[in-house]
């Protein structure tokens, strides 16, 4: 894990459908409480982003309990509506990028944060990441070069003051499901 200031103000910004994508990519499930925790321990987490969108049919969102759990456990929820259009071809297609709302909110508290810790392999970030240490804040990006394409664009990773793989926090943040499925056990 970077190493942190113990009176560290930091921020976490977590694209989630990036870090979705790359733990799937390494074969595990993330367990946010233990997210959370790991970072509380190198400093004062002031806010805990989350990014997604969601389907236009909430009914049918099967992260829903995800984002719902979240939003009561510590971390600032960020949706938009998934847009549906279709390309030149006729084929359809859902625009899902939560970029611009992940960049506008860590612009705007990037003062008071001394690191950033950004969840995401998207190239189109890096210049986010170039604007927010030139306002002296350090940043980190978790993503993975362990997987096979890497999960994180280079100019990102070249970019960032740290790179933490997730394949390396795996034991750390991964969820047990086997805890999950004792815990819903009857008399459990």
């Amino acid at each position: 894990m970077a190493a942190s200031q113990p009176s560290s103000r930091i921020g976490l910004f977590i694209d989630g459908p990036n870090l979705h994508a790359t733990s799937k990519a390494l074969g595990f499930e993330i367990d946010f409480k233990r997210l959370l925790g790991e970072f509380q321990r190198l400093g004062s987490v002031l806010r805990a982003f989350y990014y997604t969108t969601i389907s236009e049919d909430q009914t049918n969102c099967s992260f829903r309990p995800l984002v719902d759990w979240l939003d009561y456990n510590g971390y600032t929820v960020v949706t938009k509506t998934a847009r549906e259009f279709h390309d030149t071809s006729g084929r359809r297609k859902i625009r899902s990028n939560m970029n611009i709302e992940l960049a506008v909110d860590a612009m705007g508290l990037a003062r008071q944060f001394d690191q950033m810790v950004l969840f995401s392999g998207d190239g189109d970030l890096r210049s986010l990441v170039e604007a927010v240490q030139r306002r002296g804040v350090r940043v980190t990006v978790v993503s993975t070069i362990s997987s096979q394409p890497p999960m994180i664009a280079d100019e990102l990773r070249r970019q960032s003051d740290a790179f933490i793989d997730l394949a390396a926090l795996r034991p750390k943040l991964h969820r047990n499901t086997s805890e999950r499925s004792a815990a819903r056990a009857p008399g459990a």
